[in-house]
């Protein structure tokens, strides 16, 4: 009769001796090493949010299109309103569409303010390869 000791829990299985190797105790469970892991996590992640707001998310270079007009077939004029950094310079994109939504004409427009001022209006008109619906200005970046 083989020998059980009272350490045993009720139903744990018991395993022949020497067959399966050594058992080994659980663990001991490291929150520090998971907490340091975690704020490092945070922190890399942080540090690339960062970056990538310097880089594409300026609010200082910001367009508004006050009106689209003068729609003919070869084009249309688009008035809009850019702030920019006091004395700055931008680059905006301008794109004119068609009623289905494909692009029909494309360009880019320098654009800059004098020292003190923050804000310009621009009209500028896009040479179209079909008739425009709408012109829009997609995005202003810095000049450079």
């Amino acid at each position: 009769m083989t020998e059980m000791h009272a350490t045993l829990t009720p139903g744990a299985p018991v395993f022949p001796p020497g067959r399966y190797g050594r058992r080994r105790e659980p663990g001991r469970r490291r929150p520090l090493l998971v907490w340091l892991l975690l704020a490092a996590l945070v922190a890399g992640l942080g540090l690339v949010a960062a970056q990538l707001y310097a880089r594409y998310g300026d609010p200082a270079y910001d367009a508004q299109v006050i009106t689209y007009t003068d729609i003919t077939d070869s084009g249309v004029s688009v008035d809009f309103r850019v702030t920019l950094p006091e004395g700055g310079s931008a680059v905006c994109l301008l794109r004119a569409r068609s009623h289905d939504g494909a692009e029909v004409g494309r360009d880019e427009v320098a654009v800059s303010v004098g020292p003190g001022e923050r804000h310009t209006t621009v009209q500028h008109r896009i040479a179209t390869t079909a008739r425009p619906f709408i012109g829009e200005v997609i995005r202003c970046r810095p000049a450079g």
